[in-house]
């Protein structure tokens, strides 16, 4: 039964996405707080599958390219929503090169796989999911406060529109571009077939 648990909660992950994105464009301040919640809870999912796939040892060819997969779709289908609706924020530049080191990427992997071997994953390319979910976070928590009336709304518009927002885009594309740059430059390949990357 355990074994099944993991790609459940991947599957999960996908299905929710598209909830998650209709509340986000629906913009309101229960949608909004909503799909807050979702994504922390997909986020979560995220850690929780992969731990029980290594703890009870059930990974699954299934599991390693849905994981990922996942992953991108909540993560970039977010992006590609704020960048619609604060674009000023999260220009659509931003989410082409996050798009791009992404499909590099798994390019570089599968190139690897088709040769009997595994890209590596890198320990930077954690850092760079854990930025990306903090910013992606950070931004659904402000477009929600921003609904509340008074001092708490007026608030969270004045840090939206401070410019520190996208200071921290700026920072997120910067290591997400840097970790696709690693695996281009280093391919280092193991048995290793954590495909988190």
């Amino acid at each position: 039964m355990i074994r099944y648990v993991p790609n459940a909660l991947t599957i999960a992950r996908i299905l929710l996405t598209p909830v998650l994105l209709l509340l986000l464009w629906t913009n309101t301040l229960a949608t909004l707080a909503s799909a807050l919640v979702l994504f922390i809870l997909a986020s979560i999912s995220d850690y929780w599958d992969g731990r029980l796939a290594r703890t009870y040892q059930v990974r699954t060819r299934l599991g390693q390219f849905l994981d990922p997969f996942a992953d991108k779709v909540l993560v970039l289908g977010t992006f590609a929503t704020l960048s619609v609706m604060e674009p000023q924020i999260v220009p659509w530049w931003a989410v082409l090169l996050i798009a791009l080191r992404d499909v590099g990427v798994t390019a570089l992997r599968s190139w690897a796989e088709s040769h009997g071997r595994t890209l590596r994953t890198l320990s930077a390319a954690k850092w760079k999911t854990t930025f990306q979910l903090v910013f992606l976070i950070g931004m659904l928590l402000a477009l929600t406060l921003t609904k509340i009336p008074g001092f708490i709304g007026s608030a969270a518009v004045r840090v939206l529109e401070s410019g520190f927002p996208f200071a921290l885009l700026l920072v997120v594309v910067g290591v997400t571009v840097g970790t696709g740059l690693l695996y281009a430059f280093r391919l280092e390949y193991t048995a290793d077939t954590d495909l988190d990357g």
